[in-house]
C-alpha cells in the first residue's frame, strides 16, 4: 500500500502554449502574466461528463478566492468535433466557463504536464511551481484547503499579489432560445423546450418560434415555486406525465435537471415547479452519503440527462450520465432504483446490471423497451425489458469509447460522433441526434442498416416527431433553435472517415511497476477499522496484451507484465486503471469521522519499449 501525505516537490511550471484564447479578450496569457497568484489549470474536454462536474465544483471557489486565484482551462479534445475552435467557444459559453481557456488541440500543454486523464487538475504557486497534481472529480475540499494554506504561506512571503486576472467575459447575444437540449409537445400542441442556457423551461407555439411562456428566473440556482420563482441549473430531458396519473401526481412534465442532480415536475395549468427527485447533491461511486432504500427525495443522483415514460416498466427511466447507469422512477409508488449499469464506464452488453454504458444521454421508449444514445461510446443501444426490472441490453451501433466517425452501412461497421438523443420513428426506424457529426442519422433494425437523413446542423442534441408523423423535429443546440425535417424521403449513405482518440502514447518496459500515490486531504488519514481501505483494478483494451498484474486487488501497487507486440492496425494498448481509497477524519477525539472514497479510472495508451520506463506512477487525490 502506497500513500503520500505530502504535496509534490517543487517543479517549475511548464509555459501554457495552444491555438489560442479564449475569455482573455483577444490577448495571450503567459506564467509570467500570472506570477503572484495562485494558478489552477483545469484539463478538460467538452465531452466529458466527469470534466464538466469539475467545472462546477470550482464555481464556488473560483468565486470566494477571485482576488487571489486565477483557474486556467486547458482544453484537450477527444473527439475530432471538439478540435474545432468555434465548437470549443460555443462550449465555453455553453457551460458558463468564467475564466481564461487555452487552446491545446495538439496536446502540448497536455503533455508538457504529463496529464493522463480528463479531467486533471494542476495547482500552480504564486511563484510559479508546481504544487499539486490531482486527477478526476470531488476535490473541492481538498483545493479549497491547499488554496488557503497557500494564501496564508505567499501572504506572508510577501509573493502573493492580489487583484483582478486576465478573465474577460464574452460578449452573450440576445435570443429566445439558448443552448436548448431537448423538447416534448405538450396536450395543447405547443412545445416544451429544456432551454438550458438559460436555466429554464421555454414554451413555444406549435411553429417553434413564437415564445408563449417561460418558466424560471432565467438565472442558474435551485428554487421550487411559481414560475417567476423557480431555478434551475442546465435541464436537459422533459418527459410528459402519462395521462392519467396528472391529477394524482400534481404535475404534468417531468425535468431532468442535470447540474442541480435533481427531477423536478412541472405544473402545466401555472408553471409551478416542484422536486421530485435527489437531494441536490451529486452520487459519488462508493461515496458513503449517497442514501440507501427508494425513497426519491432521499437519494443522491449524478447529472440526469434524459428521462421517458417507460410503458413495460410502468416508470420513467432516467439516463443517469453522471455515473453511466439508467435508473427506474415510480412516481406513483414514490420509488427511485437503480436499473442498470455498473457505473464503469465502457461498452459492455448483455444483461442489466452488468452492463456497462458511458454517458447516456437520450433515450426513447416503445412498448417492449427503449433506444439509448450511448454518447461516450458513440453508440446507439437498445434495452429490452423483461417485466419491470430485468431485460438485457445490446449494441446496434458503435464500438467502443475511441472509435467513431461518419460512417454509414451496416450496424456493425456505422460509426457516430457523440449522440445526445434518438426517436423511434412511426415506420420502426430509429433516428439519431449524431450531435458531434451534425447529422442526424437513421438505424433501421429491420435491415440493420445505417444512413443519413441530414448533415449541417449546428450540435443536433434532441428529437421529435411532430405534425401527425410527417415531420421530424430537431434541437439544435448550438443554433439555439429548433429545426423542422420532413419525414418519408429515403436517407443517403455517407462513407466519411473513422476516427480514433489519439492522447500522447506513454512508454512502459515490457514489465514495470505500475504505482498509485494517494494523498488523504488534509487532516484525513486513511480508513482501515473495517479492513483493506484501498482497492485497485488494471485491465487492457486488446486480449492477450496484459501478461500479469490484472485484476482486482487491495495494494496500490503492483508489477504490470505487456506482450511486446503491437495491435495489427497499428493502435495502442490502452490500459485501464481504477483505484479507490477510502479515507476519515484523522482527529482522534471525533467519535464518528466523516468519511470520504477517492476515486479515479485512468485510460493510458502505453507502448512496450525495451529498456523503457519501469515505473508507471498516477496520483489520486481524497
Amino acid at each position: 500500500m502506497t500513500t503520500n501525505p505530502t504535496r509534490a516537490p517543487r517543479v517549475r511550471a511548464s509555459e501554457l502554449t495552444g491555438r489560442g484564447w479564449l475569455n482573455t479578450g483577444g490577448k495571450d496569457v503567459t506564467l509570467a502574466d500570472l506570477r503572484g497568484k495562485i494558478v489552477i489549470l483545469d484539463f478538460w474536454t467538452f465531452c466529458c461528463i466527469n470534466c464538466l462536474h469539475v467545472l462546477d465544483e470550482l464555481r464556488e471557489l473560483e468565486e470566494r478566492h477571485r482576488d487571489e486565484v486565477v483557474i486556467v482551462g486547458v482544453h484537450s479534445p477527444k473527439f475530432v468535433h471538439e478540435a474545432d475552435p468555434d465548437a470549443l467557444a460555443a462550449a465555453v459559453q455553453r457551460y458558463g466557463v468564467a475564466h481564461p481557456v487555452l487552446d491545446d488541440p495538439q496536446l502540448v500543454t497536455w503533455s508538457a504536464y504529463t496529464a493522463r486523464a480528463w479531467p486533471t487538475l494542476v495547482v500552480i504557486d504564486p511563484e510559479g511551481y508546481v504544487v499539486a497534481t490531482m486527477a478526476g472529480e470531488g476535490h473541492a475540499k481538498n483545493l479549497e484547503i491547499l488554496v488557503e494554506e497557500l494564501i496564508a504561506q505567499h501572504d506572508a512571503a510577501g509573493t502573493l499579489h492580489r487583484g483582478d486576472g486576465p478573465y474577460v467575459p464574452p460578449e452573450r447575444a440576445a435570443t429566445t432560445l439558448r443552448f436548448p437540449a431537448k423538447v416534448v409537445e405538450l396536450p395543447d400542441g405547443n412545445l416544451l423546450v429544456a432551454d438550458a442556457g438559460h436555466h429554464r423551461l421555454t414554451e413555444l407555439a406549435a411553429d417553434g418560434e413564437t415564445l408563449v411562456r417561460t418558466i424560471g428566473t432565467g438565472e442558474r440556482g435551485r428554487a421550487d415555486g411559481a414560475p417567476d420563482v423557480a431555478r434551475f441549473s442546465e435541464p436537459n430531458g422533459l418527459a410528459l406525465v402519462p395521462e392519467e396519473l396528472r391529477a394524482t401526481l400534481g404535475y404534468d412534465v417531468v425535468v431532468a435537471d442535470t447540474v442541480n442532480h435533481l427531477l423536478r415536475g412541472v405544473r402545466l395549468a401555472d408553471g409551478h415547479v416542484t422536486t421530485v427527485a435527489g437531494t441536490g447533491e451529486q452520487h459519488m461511486v462508493g461515496g458513503p452519503d449517497n442514501g440507501t432504500g427508494t425513497e426519491p427525495l432521499a437519494l443522491r443522483l449524478s447529472s440526469p440527462w434524459d428521462i421517458a415514460w417507460s410503458p413495460s416498466a410502468a416508470a420513467f427511466v432516467v439516463a443517469m450520465a453522471g455515473n453511466h447507469t439508467l435508473w427506474s422512477f415510480d412516481p406513483v409508488e414514490r420509488a427511485l432504483r437503480h436499473l442498470a449499469g455498473t457505473m464503469h464506464e465502457g461498452l459492455v452488453d448483455g444483461e442489466l446490471r452488468p452492463a456497462w454504458f458511458a454517458q447516456p444521454s437520450g433515450l426513447s421508449a416503445d412498448d417492449a423497451g427503449l433506444w439509448l444514445a450511448d454518447a461516450e461510446t458513440s453508440a446507439l443501444r437498445r434495452v429490452d425489458l423483461v417485466g419491470r426490472f430485468d431485460g438485457t441490453v445490446r449494441t446496434a451501433v458503435g464500438q467502443g469509447l475511441f472509435e467513431f466517425g461518419h460512417r454509414d452501412g451496416p450496424g456493425s461497421e456505422a460509426l457516430l460522433q457523440h449522440p445526445l438523443g434518438v426517436c423511434a420513428l412511426p415506420d420502426g426506424t430509429v433516428a439519431v441526434a449524431d450531435t458531434y457529426n451534425g447529422a442526424v442519422r437513421v438505424y433501421d433494425p429491420a435491415t440493420g442498416e445505417v444512413s443519413t437523413l441530414a448533415t449541417g446542423l449546428a450540435e443536433p442534441s434532441g428529437l421529435l416527431v411532430v405534425d401527425e408523423g410527417t415531420h421530424l423535429l430537431v434541437v439544435e443546440s448550438a443554433a439555439h433553435r429548433l429545426t423542422r425535417l420532413p419525414l418519408g424521403q429515403a436517407g443517403r449513405r455517407h462513407d466519411g472517415d473513422a476516427h480514433r482518440t489519439r492522447r500522447p502514447v506513454t512508454e512502459v518496459a515490457p514489465s514495470f511497476t505500475l504505482r498509485v500515490v494517494f494523498t488523504p486531504a488534509s487532516g484525513q488519514k486513511l480508513d482501515d477499522r473495517f479492513g483493506p481501505s484501498t482497492q485497485l483494478d488494471v485491465a487492457a483494451s486488446r486480449p492477450g496484451v496484459l501478461l500479469d498484474g490484472a485484476g482486482s486487488g487491495t495494494d496500490l501497487e503492483r508489477v504490470v507484465t505487456l506482450a511486446a507486440d503491437p495491435a495489427e492496425d497499428g493502435t495502442e494498448t490502452v490500459l485501464s486503471v481504477t483505484a479507490k481509497a477510502a479515507s476519515c477524519d484523522a482527529d482522534p477525539a471525533v467519535e464518528f469521522p466523516a468519511c470520504h472514497l477517492a476515486a479515479q479510472d485512468w485510460g493510458i495508451p502505453v507502448r512496450v519499449v525495451e529498456g523503457g520506463p519501469t515505473e508507471l506512477v498516477l496520483p489520486l487525490h481524497g
